[in-house]
């Protein structure tokens, strides 16, 4: 087997080539390719887990939103029903076409302020990450002062 000189000198005698065989060289590159295959092994299974992960993820919304829907469906044919047993209750006081005009404006009116409510709830000024700009803005100063000193 051939000896090559490296550049590195020996620890007790400074400027002075030491000896390095190949196969120290060999093995060396032969451990970087496969750390390097390691790794990408690695990469490889934690993108095929996280793909598996956001799979069941959406599977598991869609099945959450489905019922979510229906369960909507539900309450609204129960919420009609309650309006008819109202309008039927009160056709007993006033006339029916009457009874059915006062539950149509009332649930009008309660629909429409709910409406407005959630339209103010949804308006650029309110959707604003006030806590977090306020975070940000102490973190931006107390990197100035430090960069400062």
């Amino acid at each position: 087997m051939a000896t090559q000189y490296g550049s590195s000198s020996s620890p007790g005698t400074p400027g002075v080539a030491r000896p390095t065989n190949g196969h120290d060289a060999d093995s060396t590159m032969g451990l970087l390719r496969r750390l390097m295959d390691e790794i990408t092994t690695l990469f490889r299974q934690e993108v095929q887990l996280a793909t598996t992960e956001f799979s069941r993820s959406v599977s598991s919304a869609k099945s959450g939103v489905a019922s979510v829907a229906t369960g909507g469906a539900v309450i609204f044919g129960g919420f009609l029903a309650l309006l008819a047993a109202a309008i039927l209750g009160l056709s007993y006081v006033v006339a029916p076409w009457l009874a059915a005009l006062i539950v149509g404006v009332v649930v009008g009116i309660v629909g429409y302020i709910m409406l407005h409510a959630g339209r103010r709830k949804l308006e650029p000024s309110a959707l604003k990450p006030v806590h977090m700009q306020e975070s940000l803005r102490r973190d931006r100063e107390v990197l100035g002062r430090r960069s400062r000193t």
